[in-house]
Parts: C-alpha cells; sequence; structure tokens
C-alpha cells in the first residue's frame, strides 16, 4: 500500500479559495447596495415626482378657490349695497305715510290764532316757525303738543314780537322730538301694508 502525500500547499489553496468567496461576496454586496440605492433613488424619485403633481395640483385648486372668494366677496357686496337699498325703499315707505300722520296731527293740535309758516324735520327733531296773536297760543300749542301720542319733549327755541301785513303778532320758533314709540308703530303698520 502506498501512502499518498499531497504536496500542495493546501493553506494557501484554501486561503485563495476564501479570498475569491471574499471577493464574490464583496462583489455580491457591492451590487446588492448599490441595487438598493437605485431603488431607493428611484422610489425618492418617484415620490417627489408625485408630491410635485400633488403641489401643482393644490395650487391650480387654490388658484380657483381665490377665483370664488373674489367672485363670493363680489357677491356679499352687492347683496350688502341690495340691503341697504332695500332698507332706503323701506324707511321711505314707511315715512310717506308718516309725513301725512305728522301734519294731519299738527293741524289737529294747532289752537286758534296760531300759523305755522314752516315745519322741518331732522330725524326725529322736528322744528316749527310761525305766527300767533297771543304768547299764551304758544302754551297751549306746547301742551297740546306734550298731551300727543306723535310727539315729546316740546321746547320753545325763540318768541319775539313781529309785524304780519301790518298787525302786531308774536313770531315763534320751537322744536318737538316725535315720539319714537309711535314712529315704530307707524313703521310695522306699513310694512305689513306692502
Amino acid at each position: 500500500m502506498t501512502i499518498r502525500i499531497n504536496l500542495l500547499p493546501h493553506r494557501e489553496i484554501k486561503r485563495a479559495a476564501r479570498r475569491r468567496q471574499f471577493g464574490v461576496l464583496l462583489v455580491s454586496v457591492l451590487v446588492l447596495a448599490v441595487g438598493v440605492i437605485g431603488l431607493g433613488q428611484a422610489a425618492i424619485s418617484n415620490r417627489l415626482d408625485v408630491q410635485e403633481e400633488r403641489n401643482a395640483f393644490l395650487q391650480q385648486e387654490i388658484a380657483k378657490l381665490d377665483i370664488q372668494i373674489k367672485k363670493i366677496r363680489k357677491i356679499k357686496e352687492e347683496t350688502q349695497a341690495l340691503l341697504e337699498r332695500k332698507q332706503v325703499v323701506e324707511t321711505l315707505q314707511s315715512n310717506r305715510t308718516e309725513v301725512v300722520h305728522l301734519f294731519d296731527e299738527i293741524i289737529r293740535i294747532l289752537p286758534e290764532g296760531l300759523y305755522v309758516k314752516s315745519v322741518k324735520q331732522s330725524g326725529d327733531q322736528i322744528e316749527l316757525q310761525g305766527y300767533t296773536q297771543s304768547s299764551a297760543r304758544v302754551s297751549t300749542l306746547m301742551r297740546n303738543l306734550e298731551d300727543s301720542p306723535w310727539f315729546e319733549q316740546p321746547s320753545l327755541v325763540e318768541i319775539k314780537a313781529a309785524t304780519v301785513n301790518n298787525l302786531r303778532a308774536n313770531e315763534f320758533n320751537l322744536k318737538v322730538r316725535q315720539s319714537k314709540q309711535q314712529a315704530e308703530s307707524e313703521n310695522q303698520e306699513a310694512r305689513h301694508e306692502s
């Protein structure tokens, strides 16, 4: 029987085999790492593209909404203007009958011998100017104004001697407020009629 002896350096062969395995493994890991990095880059790039598309879509929608908001603001302004016009018309409508009632009430409460030359209204303040034969009739007018449901707080501004058609008379100027309660009830009646 013969003994076989391996004279080749088996340790170096094993080392060479390990080096080859390590090289193959290193190349495989590098290829795998490059592949993972490439896939990661592609996924990130894809997500960036999708996000940019979303951002562009959102920008377009925001622009559309901005246009709609401007239209809504314009409509609100037009609505407000229309409401203000409507309020003016309603006020004029209610004041239309109010003036008639005021003049009717003034005529009813005027005592004999007292003549009104002008009536001015500013808001709820009414100014009466006229002539009378005696100052007692102005006092009667003021009492009548105080007792009337249409007027409140009469106050005499001035009374002075004057000559009208070569007759001696007293010229008076007084202010009175229109009763708010009466004006509001008149406005409600006018709204119900229209």
